[in-house]
């Protein structure tokens, strides 16, 4: 059994990744909800705070591809210095 834990972000409960969850509770994969404006149990809304404040403060981004960059590489670097590892995958509903 695998469980998910989400914040209730738009993506987590848009219509493609909804029509999903029965298929993931067959695979043995369920998905828990954090209680809504809950940071205290999201222990990454503090990282993004921190990402936001520090890593990619005042900058400017003439695109998303650059501002993905952007978190990609502030993420990196506050793993190295939090000491955390920090693991990519892309999310595909289709």
């Amino acid at each position: 059994m695998t469980v998910v834990v989400q914040d209730n972000g738009s993506l987590h409960n848009s219509k493609l990744v909804r029509q999903q969850w029965q298929r993931w509770q067959q695979l043995g994969q369920y998905i828990f909800f954090l209680p809504p404006y809950c940071s205290q149990m999201n222990p990454i809304e503090t990282q993004w705070h921190q990402l936001k404040s520090h890593e990619i403060a005042g900058q400017m981004f003439d695109n998303e591809y650059d501002l993905a960059i952007a978190v990609l590489e502030g993420m990196t670097a506050r793993s190295q210095t939090c000491g955390y590892i920090v693991e990519r995958f892309i999310f595909n509903c289709t």
